[in-house]
């Protein structure tokens, strides 16, 4: 009979994938923001070690079901050289997602990997990091709307200074 109790729970687990691949395929069908303006930036800290300036187009955020948030993120070096791309961050799992990169001629190119993948910590490039644990995703954070998703990042680090 242990066997049977064990069966239920292997069944709400395919029924999660099943879940998962319904959120999937409403994600296949993200439209590409305009391209972003600088009036639009919003820079935000990432770290004290990089030189990279970091900004979110306030313009394109959006807050999806799931806690899903999408943004287009530019990010300058010193030299002036600048990437751009279109991303979304899972709250409730602690995913990014890449959908696209900027061109020079202000397109965009469709990202050959998109699938989501787990947010890591780590010194390099932790701006999908940041992101997650110290504005959008913070305990603590309520986003309502894309409204509270500017709000958050204008105010700067989050982790203690934002309340719905």
């Amino acid at each position: 009979m242990p066997l049977l109790v064990l069966v239920p729970t292997a069944g709400l687990a395919a029924g999660d994938e099943g879940d998962l691949d319904a959120r999937r395929g409403e994600e296949a069908e993200v439209q590409l923001p305009p391209f972003p303006l600088a009036e639009n930036l919003i820079p935000f800290t990432v770290s004290a070690t990089t030189d990279n300036t970091f900004m979110i187009d306030g313009a394109s955020l959006s807050v999806g079901p799931g806690r899903v948030l999408r943004y287009t993120l530019v990010i300058v070096s010193p030299s002036g050289a600048q990437n751009v791309s279109y991303e979304a961050i899972r709250c409730t799992t602690a995913e990014r997602r890449l959908y696209a990169f900027g061109r020079s001629d202000k397109t965009w190119s469709k990202a050959r990997n998109d699938q989501w993948t787990r947010i890591q910590e780590s010194t390099v490039n932790r701006h999908h990091a940041a992101l997650f644990s110290d504005y959008f995703c913070a305990i603590g954070v309520t986003l309502r709307d894309a409204e509270d998703a500017r709000r958050i990042l204008r105010a700067g680090d989050n982790r203690s200074s934002f309340r719905p």
